[in-house]
C-alpha cells in the first residue's frame, strides 16, 4: 500500500497519511463489508471521478437514480443495488463514474464513513475525484429553499476550525473548502435558474437541538432573546445556515486532498422559528434541490471532459 509524504496533485491517487497501513495484509473495511483483500476495489471503483455523500441512505439512492437518468448511463427504472448490502451502516450505490454513499447524522458518523471511502478510493487507485456533500439544514434570515453552497464550516463559536481529540491532546484542523468548487456551483445555478444559491458559511454543531440553540428540545436552559441575540451574531459573523457534518468533511478531505464542496438546501430559517411548517410535497422539492444542481454540475463537467478529448 504506497504512501506519499506530501498531498497529491490533480493527477496523484487520494492521500492517506497512515504509516500503519502498509504493515497490513489487507484492509477490511468493516461499515462498508468490502475489502482489499475480499474485493477488486481498482476494477469496481477506479473509474470513479465524483462522490457525492449525504445522511439517508433513500435520500443517496434517488441521487444516484437522478444522476444515472440525466448522464443517460442506464435504464432509469433500474434498481441500484447497495454496495454496501453486507452492513447496516451504510449505503452505496454507483453509476458510471459517480459514487453515492449515505453518512448517517452528525459528525462521528460521517468521521467514520470518511476513514473508509477515503481509503476506499485510495486503494481504487482514483484520481481527479470530486466528492462534495448534498444534505438539508437550518438557515439563518434566508427564506426557506435557499441552497447554501459552504465557504467555510465554523464551529458553534464561529471560528473555521475543527477539534479532533487524539490520545488526550486536541489537535484543530482547518475547514476550508475549495473556493473555486463553490464558484463554479454557484455559477451552475445561476444557468439553471431554478432557485436561489447563495455562498455563505455554514455553522457545524454538535447536537440538533441545545447546539443550534432550539427551544423545542427536552432540555432548555435559555430564553428566546438569548436564542434570537445568539443567531443574530451568528449571522453576523458570516453563517448562512447550520448543521451537523461540514467540520470534520471539510478537515478530512483537505487532509486527504480531496477537491470538496457542502451544498445544503435550507427548510427553514432559524431566525422564525425552530420546526418545520411547509408542506411535506414543499419539504420534498426543497430536499431535491441540492441533487439538482449538483447533477447539473457533474453533467456540466463530464459534457466539457469529452468535448477536450
Amino acid at each position: 500500500m504506497d504512501q506519499k509524504d506530501e498531498k497529491p496533485n490533480c493527477r496523484s491517487l487520494v492521500y492517506v497519511h497512515n504509516p500503519h497501513l502498509d504493515a497490513l495484509k489487507e484492509d477490511f473495511l468493516y461499515h462498508f463489508s468490502l475489502g482489499t483483500g475480499t474485493h477488486n476495489l481498482p476494477e469496481m471503483f477506479g473509474d470513479v471521478k465524483f462522490v457525492c455523500v449525504g445522511g439517508s441512505p433513500w435520500r443517496m439512492k434517488s441521487f444516484i437514480e437522478y444522476i444515472s437518468a440525466e448522464l443517460n448511463l442506464e435504464d432509469p427504472s433500474s434498481d441500484y443495488p447497495n454496495i454496501c448490502a453486507g452492513t447496516d451502516r451504510y449505503a452505496m450505490y454507483k453509476a458510471g463514474p459517480v459514487l453515492s454513499v449515505s453518512h448517517g447524522m452528525g459528525i462521528p458518523s460521517i468521521a467514520i464513513m470518511l476513514h473508509e471511502l477515503i481509503k476506499l478510493l485510495h486503494y481504487a487507485r482514483c484520481t481527479d475525484v470530486t466528492i462534495i456533500r448534498i444534505g438539508t439544514s437550518g438557515g439563518i434570515g434566508l427564506e426557506p429553499g435557499t441552497v447554501v453552497v459552504t465557504k467555510q464550516s465554523v464551529d458553534a463559536t464561529f471560528l473555521p476550525r475543527f477539534e479532533q481529540v487524539t490520545l488526550g491532546e486536541t489537535v484543530v484542523r482547518n475547514t476550508d473548502l475549495d473556493p473555486s468548487l463553490a464558484e463554479e456551483l454557484l455559477r451552475c445555478s445561476k444557468e439553471l435558474d431554478q432557485f436561489q444559491t447563495v455562498v455563505g458559511n455554514t455553522m457545524c454543531t454538535l447536537d440538533f437541538y441545545e447546539g443550534q440553540a432550539r427551544l423545542d428540545g427536552a432540555f432548555c436552559s435559555y430564553t428566546e432573546k438569548d436564542k434570537h441575540d445568539y443567531l443574530t451574531k451568528a449571522k453576523e459573523a458570516g453563517v448562512c445556515n447550520i448543521e451537523m457534518e461540514s467540520s470534520v468533511f471539510a478537515a478530512m478531505c483537505n487532509l486527504s486532498g480531496l477537491r470538496a464542496a457542502v451544498v445544503c438546501v435550507t427548510l427553514l430559517d432559524r431566525l422564525k422559528g425552530d420546526q418545520l411548517s411547509s408542506s411535506h410535497d414543499v419539504l420534498h422539492n426543497y430536499q431535491l434541490r441540492p441533487q439538482v444542481l449538483v447533477g447539473y454540475y457533474i453533467k456540466k463537467q463530464l459534457k466539457a471532459k469529452s468535448q477536450r478529448s
